[in-house]
């Protein structure tokens, strides 16, 4: 009889046990978790279409007859397909050990089960991105192959999703390009050019169109929601960003606030804000220590610095358009599998040794 190794048994105790979280959410967490995922099953504005995240996440609902489920149903196929994907990906050998990593792993699956086992955008981009991994995970395609495929799938999900995507291969290329100049610090003097290119970018289109990135996207949707329940993990920038400067602000604020969100200790009573602070803080620092370790040996971790730019762009990204940490905790769940190569690519590469 075949056994179980100790990673793979722990892998699969934690999907069994979060899928019954993913099945059972609907009946315990709060209405507040449930706002997009019925616009989503019920659509009515009639926001159905072939372009846009709502629109198209409505049309695919409705194609494959998931709408129609109950939310728990939902949760049974859809949390599997998502714990595949990761199985797919590769199970590190150390999995059931207890430690940061790996804890850092098991809220993720966790968050997985709380934000997309029920009809989500996230569970689009989730599969959308999982063949950038798996084509830097099998290494079937040579890096320059992988760069260029990668860079039109986002392009592609960027026209016809979520925008944004499309911003990441203009910054990671000029992150990448910025990171073979020798600074003293080259880990963070390239995020910082990240940061500035983002801005340049956000300039730009205020020129163009009158509004600045955060204006049009953090702005409009906050402007709503001041003195709601659901305004107290808002990012709110100290100055409008209705000027360059003041768009600058916005664009450095959006990025702390979001990737080391120190400021929202201020939400102690509540409890899954300061959860997730702690996941961040601490996801943050691994991922910066191996961006780091990437940059000073890139040739050897080239698919690994590639993924890690792919992964900063997109921080960068969150601190220009998100409006709130939840929905920035949400998003970060859609691109679990970039998180969860970036966290044990040493195992992955040792696998293809």
């Amino acid at each position: 009889m075949k056994i179980i190794r100790k990673n793979k048994a722990a892998f699969f105790i934690i999907a069994a046990a979060n899928l019954v979280v993913a099945i059972f959410s609907s009946y315990i967490l709060p209405p507040k978790f449930f706002y997009d995922a019925a616009i989503i099953a019920y659509d009515k504005f009639n926001e159905i279409g072939y372009f846009g995240s709502y629109p198209l996440t409505i049309l695919f609902y409705k194609i494959t007859g998931f709408r129609y489920l109950p939310f728990p149903i939902i949760a049974i196929i859809q949390f599997p397909i998502l714990i595949y994907i990761l199985y797919k990906i590769g199970i590190p050998n150390d999995f059931e050990k207890i430690n940061i990593k790996n804890i850092l792993v098991y809220l993720g699956i966790f968050m997985i089960a709380i934000f997309i086992a029920m009809p989500s955008k996230e569970f689009i981009t989730f599969l959308y991105i999982t063949p950038i991994i798996l084509m830097c995970v099998n290494k079937k395609y040579s890096l320059q192959k992988t760069i260029v495929i990668s860079t039109l799938l986002l392009i592609i999900f960027g026209a016809v999703y979520r925008p944004y995507f499309a911003l990441i291969p203009i910054i990671a290329g000029g992150m990448y390009l910025i990171s073979f100049i020798n600074f003293k610090n080259k880990t963070i003097t390239t995020i910082f050019y990240g940061l500035l290119i983002a801005f340049f970018l956000s300039l730009s289109y205020g020129i163009v169109k009158g509004k600045y990135f955060s204006e049009m996207s953090r702005e409009v949707v906050n402007k709503a929601r001041i003195g709601s329940a659901d305004a107290n993990s808002m990012i709110t920038p100290p100055l409008k960003p209705d000027t360059w400067y003041g768009e600058m602000t916005a664009v450095f604020y959006g990025f702390f606030t979001v990737n080391i969100p120190v400021n929202g200790l201020k939400h102690l009573f509540s409890p899954q804000i300061i959860v997730f602070i702690i996941w961040q803080l601490l996801l943050f620092y691994i991922l910066l220590v191996r961006f780091s370790k990437c940059l000073k040996e890139r040739t050897k971790y080239k698919y690994e610095l590639f993924i890690l730019f792919i992964l900063f762009s997109f921080f960068i990204l969150q601190g220009v358009f998100e409006p709130d940490l939840g929905s920035a905790i949400r998003h970060k769940i859609g691109i679990f599998p970039l998180i969860y190569f970036a966290l044990y690519y040493d195992h992955f590469r040792k696998e293809l040794q």
